[in-house]
């Protein structure tokens, strides 16, 4: 997600912050490297535009002139209008007894987002949520929310092929006489916007009444997204937008241009396709990654949602006591594990760039391959490590299906951790 309108950005910061004094020259410069970037990644013409015409104005500011260090206060005018271009992170309605419509065209991955909607809402506001099932005309869509439902558990109503009006009306029904808090429902896409579409939408619209009208919007299409939106707020009135598959192949632009052309905030962007890849849009976030600072906030709720308050508790007595054994080391690999992509989480690292971490490929197979190791040990060794000698290494490394150089590595690596986690406690940092 924005990997190369990032790397551009921070090159160009690189550059600002070296500068002593800011004029109308460097400025001219540094503003082409942006106006570059930004139409590289997929930005609207006019966005960029009104982007740089903007950040010149206040980098020529008598202000930024006379600063002493110019080049910070240069960077911190770009991180600002960024935020401003992406607009102010809105809420979704959590009020009780609230419906939400999900549209979007065909193949937007709406069902899948009508599914990590409902889990989002699970999880993190404890909301009793329904699915509903409206998508008639795809063939297999029902039975997908079905399993999307089952998966996450959450209930899903369905009809089967019937008319999607009514079914909305009857879902509503069943939510009112079976106490749920949120009806999310999942209506059909076409490939394109047609007459049909509408029509049913905006019937489906004025039955249900729903509290937020959700479009369901795929990332990689870049600038056409800005046509669908429109298309869409023609007939109903959207109030806000999910962009998926922001983890794939996208240069991002569709975030930069959305808000400042429509006026259409957005609330969710899909950052993987497991069930619980949706995260809340956070402007500020968003523009510190492009911008290379890191986002150390949605590194640590990433982490609150992978470790319980209770085993974190229980981590950090052990760690503290000195008795962290290779048990709460493979109760670590799997929380890991739980993070999602290595590489995503590692990128929002303040300074990954100059860590070389933006690049890092990490091979899932490789967690997997410890915890077989950690797996093929028995009670006692995984309590006392130091008992390995190499009969016993032959058997486990047979028993997990790699080597005994891969478990000497494992126990390297887990005492190198204990060390480190002994300088810790002793109040020196292990760098």
């Amino acid at each position: 997600m924005f990997d190369s309108l990032s790397e551009r950005i921070e090159k160009v910061v690189k550059d600002i912050k070296g500068y002593g004094k800011i004029n109308e020259d460097n400025i001219k410069e540094i503003m082409r490297d942006i106006r570059l970037a930004m139409l590289e990644a997929d930005v609207s013409y006019k966005v960029v535009k009104e982007f740089t015409n903007r950040v010149k104005e206040k980098a020529l500011g008598e202000e930024v002139q006379n600063k002493i260090n110019p080049g910070d206060l240069f960077v911190k005018i770009i991180r600002d209008e960024l935020v401003e271009l992406l607009g102010k992170g809105e809420e979704i309605s959590l009020e009780n007894n609230s419906v939400i419509m999900l549209v979007g065209l065909q193949g937007s991955g709406k069902t899948t987002t009508a599914g990590k909607l409902a889990l989002h809402l699970r999880k993190k506001h404890k909301k009793k949520t329904l699915l509903v099932a409206c998508d008639v005309y795809r063939p297999a869509a029902i039975q997908q929310l079905k399993q999307i439902g089952k998966e996450i558990e959450v209930e899903v109503y369905e009809e089967g092929q019937g008319n999607p009006v009514t079914i909305s009306q009857n879902a509503l029904e069943h939510a009112k006489n079976n106490d749920f808090d949120i009806v999310i429902i999942d209506t059909a896409g076409r490939l394109h916007i047609d007459e049909n579409l509408m029509n049913e939408l905006t019937a489906i619209n004025e039955v249900a009444n729903p509290k937020e009208i959700i479009l369901n919007i795929d990332s990689m299409i870049g600038q056409d997204a800005i046509n669908v939106i429109e298309g869409f707020t023609e007939q109903l009135n959207i109030t806000g937008a999910i962009l998926t598959k922001m983890d794939g192949d996208t240069k991002g632009g569709v975030a930069l241009s959305l808000r400042y052309l429509t006026s259409v905030p957005i609330k969710f962007i899909g950052v993987s396709e497991k069930m619980d890849g949706l995260e809340k849009f956070y402007p500020e976030r968003i523009a510190d990654r492009i911008m290379g600072m890191g986002d150390i906030a949605t590194m640590v709720e990433k982490a609150q949602s992978a470790i319980s308050e209770e085993d974190a508790k229980k981590l950090t007595t052990k760690m503290n006591s000195g008795k962290f054994d290779l048990n709460d080391f493979l109760l670590q690999m799997k929380q890991i594990k739980n993070l999602g992509p290595l590489e995503n989480v590692l990128k929002m690292i303040p300074g990954a760039s100059k860590m070389g971490l933006k690049n890092v490929n990490v091979d899932p197979r490789m967690l997997g391959r410890i915890e077989a190791i950690v797996l093929s040990m028995n009670d006692e060794e995984r309590g006392n490590p130091s008992i390995l000698k190499a009969s016993r290494k032959k058997r486990i490394a047979k028993g997990s299906g790699t080597t005994v150089e891969e478990v000497n590595r494992l126990l390297k690596q887990f005492e190198q951790m204990k060390q480190m986690m002994k300088q810790m406690k002793n109040g020196k940092m292990p760098f």
